[in-house]
């Protein structure tokens, strides 16, 4: 929880524009929802590399795909995909054939309606997640422009 809070206070105390941050957090928060599942961490890498934006705010949206939430937003990802495609077959898995085209053929008619669900849900999420990063940031900053403000010297109580 302490890491969590600290990277949290590293994201609202960065030297960037508040606009610069929460876009930044919204796309990592896209990539957390996406579909591609085993790469979202090369996706962040590419984003931070290739757009200039920060890695923390790009990863704190990114990690809202966690291992706490990996279950229920894999089930909102399949749930909106079939809803969406009119599916009304819920997966089943036989666990007598565990060879790769075993698999293959148990999990590909589930594909469409998954990487549906993950796209709609990507974009949702970052539709979201922009406008209320960039209001905390803001609500944030005005309230703590003092701490940020330079000092002056005290007086020195001569003349």
């Amino acid at each position: 929880m302490a890491n969590l809070r600290s990277l949290f206070r590293q994201i609202l105390h960065l030297d960037e524009s508040p606009h610069r941050t929460a876009l930044a957090f919204a796309i990592g928060v896209f990539i957390g929802f996406s579909p591609a599942y085993g790469l979202h961490m090369v996706m962040v890498g590419f984003c931070a590399w290739a757009f200039g934006w920060n890695v923390v705010a790009l990863l704190a949206g990114a990690f809202l795909n966690n291992p706490w939430t990996l279950i229920p937003i894999l089930g909102a990802t399949y749930w909106t995909g079939a809803v969406l495609l009119g599916v009304r077959d819920f997966p089943s898995f036989d666990w007598s054939d565990l060879s790769f085209m075993g698999i293959y053929h148990q999990v590909a008619p589930y594909a469409w309606p998954f990487a549906l669900g993950g796209m709609v849900l990507s974009i949702a999420g970052a539709l979201l997640a922009y406008p209320i990063a960039y209001f905390v940031l803001t609500k944030y900053r005005r309230s703590h422009a003092d701490d940020c403000a330079p000092h002056l010297p005290p007086s020195s109580g001569l003349g």
